[in-house]
């Protein structure tokens, strides 16, 4: 098979060159990092640290690229496997049919797909319930908007962003019947993960609108939407890492998605010969999403909301509150 290899980027280049195998002969994982880069403060930044994490406790090593346009998708996943990574873990829905023509071709290499489902014999899928975590800090922001309207910015327009907004807008109802929703997306290109100026735009927008709240689940456009927040003294809420820290006393909470997780364990079940295919949800139970509080948000979230929202948590768990899931029929009744 003849790999053409000049759309490669150089440090993506230089990743896959890296050593491929410990003394004990096992192979090395491999990490592939979605569009919008390693250090967005948010998906990418978060898997990341997972592997990192990993590196730290286990003296280990992997190979690591970062995607930088969509034409890479495909020759990266075929030069990570060929190169001997494994498994190799691919960040990010837009990679789902790609990899889903990769893997047949390398049967002896696992593969584990964050964000979406490729039904494959040595594929596993991680996927996460981030319409749970997002109806929690929906609450949040009802629960501490002055406006009676809260809003959304969203990355690139897709069903899972939707997934996000969906949720986020029935918490918001279910902490005030009568709270005003924005949404909008930044784009409908991959491009609209990584333009921080233009959500910053909307963001502007949506203060004028009456927003005093706004959630941001845009990867490195949200860094945009949280500066918007803060230079006009609103809250906003960050998303998939804690983003607390970004602005102190402004960010009101995280939706936290642990992508980090997911590679660290990926990465640990592979070594140990533990790694089954198949698909893993990670939701509240399992502390796969949630809110985050730290010293950066302790003055902005009250006894009283942070009481609303556990017990909200306890009743989705138990099954008692049942939060509509937008990707099921692409449908939210909270819009």
């Amino acid at each position: 098979m003849k790999i053409t290899t000049k759309l490669m980027g150089a440090a993506a280049a230089l990743a896959l060159t890296s050593g491929m195998s410990f003394a004990d002969g096992h192979a090395s994982p491999g990490l592939i990092i979605d569009l919008g880069g390693k250090f967005d403060k948010s998906f990418n930044e978060s898997a990341y640290n997972g592997a990192q994490r990993w590196v730290e406790e286990t003296g280990g090593e992997y190979a690591e690229t970062e995607l930088a346009n969509e034409a890479q998708r495909e020759q990266t996943m075929r030069r990570m496997a060929e190169r001997g990574a494994n498994p190799v873990v691919v960040l990010g829905f837009a990679n789902a049919s790609t990899l889903d023509v990769v893997a047949p071709d390398y049967p002896d290499t696992d593969f584990v797909i964050v964000d979406m489902v490729v039904d494959q014999p040595n594929v596993k899928s991680i996927v996460f319930s981030e319409h749970e975590g997002s109806y929690l800090v929906g609450m949040m922001a009802a629960m501490a908007s002055e406006t009676g309207t809260v809003s959304f910015v969203g990355g690139m327009d897709v069903p899972l962003i939707s997934k996000f907004a969906c949720g986020y807008a029935q918490g918001a109802k279910a902490a005030n019947p009568d709270a005003t929703v924005i949404v909008n997306m930044t784009g409908t290109t991959p491009t609209a993960w990584n333009d921080p100026v233009k959500g910053a735009e909307l963001t502007r927008s949506q203060i004028s609108q009456g927003s005093d709240v706004v959630f941001a689940a845009a990867g490195g456009t949200g860094i945009g939407v949280l500066q918007a927040a803060a230079d006009a003294d609103i809250l906003s809420i960050g998303v998939d890492s804690n983003q607390n820290y970004l602005h102190p006393g402004e960010v009101l909470t995280s939706m936290v998605k642990r992508v980090d997780n997911a590679v660290y364990d990926s990465f640990t079940q592979a070594m140990a010969g533990e790694l089954e295919s198949g698909i893993s949800v990670m939701g509240l139970g399992n502390e796969g999403v949630g809110f985050a509080m730290d010293e950066n948000n302790a003055d902005l979230v009250t006894e009283d909301m942070v009481a609303a929202v556990e017990e909200a948590k306890a009743k989705i768990i138990s099954g008692e509150i049942v939060v509509h899931d937008y990707l099921s029929d692409n449908s939210c009744p909270a819009f």
